[in-house]
């Protein structure tokens, strides 16, 4: 967790890198991109955070597209009991699609002052898009995982490393 610096009646830094811009064409959807190269460790953004009322979210926004776009977050109840709801992460942060094989992007999460930061992994060179992970349990199909074929020797392929998680 980032401990923030600030106390919160003195403003919260927000920050962009000048060099992101958001292309709306893309294999992907809408994903955000390198106009420059952009140096290993940078802090990219730093994206002011939603939090969703548990049960709002479970009778309304699980029903919207807008769910799609939510992270896990952790509060507690009004007794004090942790739980996970779900956040909306404003600015760029929910615009960063998914890669498991070239994730150069990863985030922290400052819960106490509703904050996510998203620094680059690795050098990022122009043109790239800018990828974080989102786990193991995707919702959709991962479309940088290439189907991993195998040869039987007698000419037949079948697909290999196919992972089904316990239901």
């Amino acid at each position: 967790m980032i401990e923030s610096i600030v106390k919160p009646k003195d403003g919260l830094p927000l920050t962009r890198h000048p060099d992101l811009v958001l292309i709306s064409d893309t294999p992907k959807g809408r994903g955000v991109f390198a106009a420059k190269d952009i140096p290993a460790h940078t802090i990219l953004e730093t994206c002011p955070v939603l939090v969703l009322d548990p049960q709002e979210n479970k009778l309304h926004i699980e029903k919207t597209s807008l769910y799609h776009y939510t992270y896990n977050w952790p509060t507690t109840t009004a007794t004090g009991k942790p739980q996970t709801t779900q956040a909306v992460i404003l600015g760029l942060g929910s615009m960063f699609n998914h890669s498991t094989a070239d994730q150069n992007v990863g985030w922290e999460r400052d819960v106490i002052n509703g904050l996510v930061t998203y620094k680059s992994l690795r050098e990022i060179r122009e043109g790239e898009e800018l990828c974080i992970s989102y786990g193991s349990r995707l919702t959709f199909v991962d479309a940088d995982a290439a189907a991993q074929t195998v040869d039987e020797g007698d000419g037949s392929l079948v697909l290999g490393s196919i992972e089904v998680d316990d239901i």
